[in-house]
């Protein structure tokens, strides 16, 4: 509903911009909390921020990345300090895990190498791995809180 009323916004401005979609979005959005303040299930109005959140998290962290690998690729030393690491994962549904592999995945120096058999660990080669628990903490606390988040 709100993306059906961002795009009626469009049209009715004439102006096919991304800001004014995005505009159109977020007064749809509005439009939608103050018609449904009184009912029971408010999950969209939660989720629709952490996703957004989520999203820019996502791109700080990749963009991070980016720059530690290419940092490492221009300079004559190397930093790398490559490493398999087991994940122990609360993700359950095969949505979840997915989601949680490919954003692990796209992020430059990670790489999904199994999912274990009982469905409950990951196992990650990490590139600049410097402490095995930081790492899994980061994960934890970062992409797979935030993830959760949106999708439960």
């Amino acid at each position: 509903m709100n993306l059906l009323l961002s795009f009626i916004w469009v049209a009715l401005t004439g102006s096919m911009y991304y800001s004014n979609f995005l505009f159109g979005f977020l007064l749809g959005f509005f439009i939608l909390w103050i018609m449904n303040r009184n009912e029971v299930d408010q999950r969209y109005f939660y989720r629709v921020p952490k996703t957004i959140g989520f999203v820019f998290y996502f791109l700080y962290e990749m963009i991070m990345a980016n720059i530690h690998v290419a940092y490492d690729v221009i300079t004559p030393r190397h930093f790398s300090k490559p490493g398999i690491v087991r994940f122990p994962m609360e993700a359950k549904t095969d949505l979840e895990i997915h989601l949680l592999s490919t954003v692990i995945s796209m992020t430059p120096g990670t790489l999904i190498l199994d999912i274990s058999e009982d469905r409950k660990s990951l196992f990650i080669h990490v590139m600049y791995l410097k402490s095995k628990d930081d790492f899994i903490t980061q994960i934890q606390n970062g992409f797979e809180k935030r993830l959760l988040e949106v999708l439960r």
